[in-house]
């Protein structure tokens, strides 16, 4: 009996019946050629390339084996450029890290000077002008919880609830804030303008907290790409009809909404989301951990396999 694998060209990609589409990122363990191909056969029908991590000269090889795959198989298919967007990060610390504890305080200022346990740099200062008394702030992706107690332009003062290690440039994320910063960073229009030129066919904008993010991004793409819509900042929620209606299609970015908002409230949002975007006839992408173990084991968990489903 012939594996997947061993099928001729004819025979493999024949047209796809299914409606649901396969997104696949290609990360370290699948930017070679080979396994490019491979996952093409075995069934992936658009790639993901983020921009979040390697240079573009990287990314414009994973473009030309991609490209190079649909002259093979004379069958086209779909290249999404994924925008890293504006993410927030502490300072240094002196030691490199350092160590929270529950109900100590801390601060966040704008010195330069290396962190220590009690203070470290904070380097956006649109963060000291929109973060108010009660606002939450979570440290590497949830994993240390602050309260905020007090904020000026020079300094926000915390109580710790949830401890922990926080080491050099960890990630910031505030929940409870419309953060006043575009959804485009130097760095994005520079990505953005690459993806362009190689001819892809998605745009993913990261971290959209409102339609005008949509609006500059589609300024800017004109009719060269299509443009999707990332969900994954509660604020997004609240003008989720207006962002859906600017995008081409939106994703479902179950990430950054279950370290911004409780665990238990990203489901009922996903359903939610994907109705949105049903309802206007646009394409929605349900992303992140889907069949996360098999990194690690060649079996989906019975979990994994209900939550495909469930997207489906």
């Amino acid at each position: 009996m012939r594996t997947p694998m061993s099928l001729s060209t004819a025979e493999t990609l024949a047209p796809r019946s299914r409606k649901v589409k396969i997104l696949a990122t290609l990360g370290p363990a699948s930017s070679d050629p080979k396994t490019i191909r491979r996952l093409l056969i075995a069934g992936a029908d658009a790639f993901r390339i983020n921009m979040s991590h390697g240079d573009q000269k990287q990314k414009a090889k994973l473009v030309a084996a991609i490209r190079a795959l649909e002259k093979e198989f004379r069958r086209p298919t779909t290249i999404l450029f994924d925008l890293q967007g504006p993410k927030l990060r502490v300072g240094n610390f002196a030691d490199g890290c350092a160590t929270l504890v529950n109900g100590q305080m801390f601060i966040f200022d704008r010195e330069s000077a290396p962190g220590d346990s009690k203070r470290v740099e904070l380097p956006h200062p649109e963060l000291f002008e929109a973060v108010r008394p009660g606002a939450k702030i979570l440290i590497d992706d949830g994993k240390v919880r602050l309260n905020v107690l007090e904020a000026d332009d020079t300094r926000i003062v915390t109580e710790v609830k949830v401890g922990g290690l926080v080491s050099d440039h960890k990630g910031v994320n505030v929940p409870d804030i419309l953060v006043p910063i575009p959804a485009l960073t130097d760095k994005d229009r520079s990505d953005l303008q690459f993806a362009l030129e190689q001819k892809t066919d998605w745009i993913a904008l990261s971290f959209v907290q409102r339609p005008e993010d949509v609006a500059e991004a589609r300024s800017l793409i004109g009719e060269r790409a299509s443009l999707l819509a990332k969900i994954e900042k509660p604020a997004a929620i609240d003008r989720l009809d207006d962002i859906v209606a600017l995008a081409d299609a939106v994703m479902v970015a179950r990430g950054d909404l279950g370290v911004e908002l409780p665990p238990e409230a990203v489901p009922p949002l996903q359903n939610r989301i994907v109705a949105c975007a049903r309802q206007f006839g646009k394409p929605v992408v349900v992303a992140t951990q889907m069949l996360e173990s098999m990194i690690s084991t060649p079996s989906p968990t019975r979990a994994e396999v209900s939550d495909v489903a469930t997207a489906v």
